[in-house]
């Protein structure tokens, strides 16, 4: 079966579009269920392969179906990234069978206005002929020079190459092709929108007076008012306050002028006019902002100006549930049929007797597919982390708590690559407790794939950090700076560890670069500038 052989996709890139476009066909391999690897010619596990004296290239591709993208440069010359396959493939001694159970197709990228156009992938196609391959179908050649680019011949080549695999190694039963709709890469965001939990929408009901299953239809009170986006027409009172009104927000100073107006009481007509004046924002912090109080539990504070609401004011009076923002966790290459995202449900302590919890981490894990189908409203935006084109780039992650989430879909992404270079330090209280993914970091330790340090604060008597790890282990940093054009990403808490980290990076710029703290903080700025120190961060 294919999904056990796989598919071998091998690029030569200078600038990046030819890996772009290869990543792009694994992608796509990965929708049809096929167990895919993407990688540069000369890679670190081909080279070997490709310096080996035997004669028998049959042997040295184990797969039974590649696809090499492959870019031209200057005067028809292979990118560097191929050089060395490039040599090898054109030996003399090969025979002409070496390539008889290979099948093959070559897509090659190039810009008509040179003389030499796509001549490395039209030699490549000619030379795998020679050698006994089978070619799919017949070399595509991608040009800059046409109106729409080489998506104009890309896009038509690859619904035939994907036409031709599928008729060779059939999807298994009960399989379908994953809708492109599903777009996504490491750094991404999902977006979830959470909803209200059934008691609470019961007891905002019961103190408003409202009959949950009443229906109505929402129009415009003024000419121009736009109506709130996603409500069903005619809508039902318990749906607004489900999916729509966000009861458990802490309400806003406007709140609460807005209730004094409908109260009827004179008591608490004065409390909420107090609140809501400037004289009194200081008892309003006291009472709603420090202790976290939400919206529900307000509005049971001031039962007679509650049931006194109209109806009509609630869109006025209490703001919609906005989305709550997720760093993907999962590659696409690494589980094509799965978005996996790391929450932290939030529970903390006020004053209050009842623990303060967040809406939609809580909403999330009290959800249970084995009582039905659960269905959670969500999409994805592009994220503010781009990872490195150049596979040969390593990068330093900096990811504590559920910080490490947007590099476990980078470093998934990475490995399915075949890309190495991938240090991370990780930070948690407790190893016992909050080690995220721990497993699966100490496999990819063993595979050599990562590098990974860890600070678990509370494990000892004096609390230890990511940035002391970063600080103890600066010399490996340095080198990655220095030498090999590393790349640094940043994602956690936003309170003290983003500065302290960058306090630990200057640092190491004084202490293992020699640099005086001015230019090491110049030197951290150019980082920033060149996009080659990222971070994203929350509060």
């Amino acid at each position: 079966m294919m999904a056990e052989q796989g598919l071998l996709v091998l690029f030569g890139s200078q600038t990046g579009t030819a890996q772009d476009t290869a990543e792009r066909v694994g992608r796509e391999a990965q929708r049809r269920h096929l167990r895919c690897r993407v990688q540069a010619l000369d890679s670190c596990d081909l080279v070997s392969v490709w310096d080996m004296d035997s004669c028998d290239l049959a042997n040295l591709i184990h797969e039974p179906l590649v696809v090499f993208v492959c870019a031209t440069t200057g005067q028809g010359d292979p990118p560097d990234n191929m050089k060395m396959f490039w040599r090898f493939l054109f030996r003399k001694s090969l025979p002409a069978s070496s390539l008889c159970q290979l099948d093959y197709a070559v897509l090659g990228l190039g810009d008509s206005s040179y003389p030499k156009f796509n001549f490395i992938a039209k030699k490549l196609h000619k030379r795998l002929l020679q050698l006994g391959g089978n070619p799919l179908l017949p070399v595509a050649l991608g040009d800059d020079q046409h109106d729409l680019g080489p998506d104009a011949v890309i896009d038509p080549w690859l619904v035939a190459l994907w036409e031709k695999i599928l008729a060779l190694y059939p999807l298994p039963p009960g399989l379908e092709i994953i809708s492109p709709d599903v777009r996504f890469s490491a750094g991404d965001v999902v977006m979830i929108q959470p909803q209200n939990c059934p008691e609470d929408v019961q007891q905002f009901c019961q103190l408003l007076r409202l009959e949950p299953h009443r229906r109505f239809v929402l129009e415009p009170t003024e000419p121009g008012t736009s109506l709130p986006p996603l409500l069903p027409q005619p809508c039902t009172i318990q749906y607004l306050v489900t999916h729509y009104l966000d009861i458990s927000c802490v309400p806003r100073r406007s709140f609460f002028e807005l209730l004094a107006s409908f109260s009827m009481n004179e008591l608490e007509r004065e409390k909420l006019q107090e609140f809501s004046s400037a004289q009194g924002q200081e008892e309003l912090y006291s009472y709603c902002n420090r202790p976290r109080r939400t919206t529900l539990e307000v509005l049971w504070d001031f039962p007679h100006s509650t049931c006194a609401i109209p109806a009509d004011y609630l869109l006025d009076l209490i703001p919609r549930i906005r989305p709550r923002a997720f760093s993907i966790a999962s590659s696409l290459l690494a589980h094509p049929e799965r978005m996996q995202i790391l929450v932290a449900v939030v529970r903390y302590k006020t004053r209050l007797s009842k623990p303060r919890r967040g809406l939609c981490s809580t909403w999330l894990a009290s959800l249970n597919p084995e009582q039905g189908d659960v269905r959670v409203p969500l999409w994805v935006k592009k994220g503010g982390m781009k990872f490195p084109a150049d596979p040969a780039t390593p990068v330093i992650m900096i990811g504590p708590g559920t910080g490490v989430a947007p590099f476990r879909a980078a470093i998934q992404e990475r490995v399915a690559l075949g890309r190495q270079g991938n240090c991370l330090f990780f930070g948690c209280r407790h190893q016992s407790k909050d080690f995220y993914c721990q497993r699966e970091w100490e496999e990819l330790v063993t595979k050599g794939f990562l590098t990974l340090f860890t600070a678990f604060s509370r494990d000892q008597e004096e609390k230890v950090y990511v940035q002391h790890r970063i600080r103890e282990n600066g010399k490996l940093v340095w080198e990655l700076l220095s030498s090999e054009n590393a790349h640094i990403y940043l994602a956690g808490n936003a309170k003290q560890m983003p500065a302290a980290v960058a306090e630990a990076l200057q640092s190491v710029l004084q202490q293992e670069g020699g640099l005086s703290p001015l230019e090491a903080e110049e030197h951290f700025t150019a980082l920033e500038r060149s996009r080659r120190f990222q971070s994203e961060t929350w509060s």
